[in-house]
């Protein structure tokens, strides 16, 4: 196993090792949410399916774009790829999650809605009605 960001064994033996991992060393993460999570909350999948626009707005201005020209860039074909894959890849940076232009390019072409509500639920989008709606 090969050392990262200047970590320092500390114990071995021969069943395992212990390493201390400096503060600045960023271990990457996975998404909070599958890609087909979106059923864990019903009211962003339901106003992702109906009102796409809405909840790509909102993720673009979780990530600091602007809200109103992401939502109307939704409606204009090649272009609202272009902008949800810069918008995951903004999500991805920020948070520290494995993953690249290309694989983003393709879940936003093959899976759109489910990705939108995995970039929305990773942001913390909510949608405008049910919030208090709690599954059993």
């Amino acid at each position: 196993m090969t050392a990262c960001c200047g970590e320092k064994t500390v114990f071995r033996s021969l069943d395992f090792e212990v390493r201390l991992l400096p503060a600045t060393c960023k271990m990457p993460t996975e998404w909070s949410n599958g890609l087909c999570g979106c059923l864990s909350d019903i009211p962003l999948c339901l106003t992702t399916y109906c009102a796409p626009c809405y909840t790509f707005g909102k993720t673009a201005e979780a990530v600091g774009d602007d809200c109103l020209m992401c939502g109307i860039i939704t409606f204009v074909p090649l272009v609202n790829l272009w902008f949800a894959t810069q918008i995951r890849g903004k999500i991805r940076e920020q948070k520290g999650i494995d993953g690249s232009f290309v694989s983003d390019l393709l879940l936003n072409c093959c899976c759109p809605l489910c990705t939108l509500v995995q970039d929305a639920q990773e942001v913390g989008v909510k949608a405008p009605f049910g919030n208090s709606m709690a599954r059993s």
